[in-house]
């Protein structure tokens, strides 16, 4: 367990830092090809229930749950006090993300992709990414018209996961 304490505070201190990265980065320069995409999970469905859809609709669409993590309850071990739900999913196609790294290793930042489960202090349920807008990605990294196709077709997917988990779509 105190494996899983040092590696949870080092992502707390990534995330700190990551944060103070984008802090100095231009509003136009950020925005321009990162945004988020949020959706309220339905009240009538549990936020397990919301992760087992999700879990679900991910497998059925190929995409491949590579990690699970669970910070409220490493903040809960952490402090010894209750928190509200926060876990992170992260899916992969993994054919699509070797082909974006062998393009440009700045596709790495992406990958995997990450969809937060997160339990408001109104105990309402949201399902949160990042929304890469794929046009701005595509000019940028000169992607090809199939490259792009893929990567609309991922993020369509992602989408797609986060609409069956708001729902409780099994």
């Amino acid at each position: 367990m105190p494996q899983v304490v040092s590696h949870v505070l080092r992502l707390l201190v990534l995330f700190a830092l990551s944060a103070t990265a984008w802090a100095t980065v231009p509003a136009s320069q950020a925005a321009s090809a990162t945004g988020t995409f949020k959706l309220a999970i339905d009240p009538k469905v549990s936020l397990q229930e919301a992760a087992d859809s999700m879990r679900l609709r991910a497998n059925a669409l190929n995409l491949k749950l590579v990690a699970e993590l669970p910070l409220s309850k490493q903040v809960e071990v952490m402090t010894g006090e209750a928190q509200k739900t926060i876990t992170i999913f992260q899916f992969c196609d993994a054919v699509t993300a070797k082909k974006l790294i062998d393009l440009n290793l700045d596709f790495s930042i992406y990958m995997p992709c990450r969809i937060a489960l997160i339990e408001d202090a109104q105990g309402q349920g949201w399902l949160v990414m990042m929304d890469v807008n794929t046009d701005s990605i595509a000019r940028e990294k000169k992607l090809s018209k199939e490259l792009k196709a893929k990567v609309e077709e991922v993020r369509a997917a992602l989408i797609d996961v986060m609409k069956a988990g708001a729902s409780g779509d099994l």
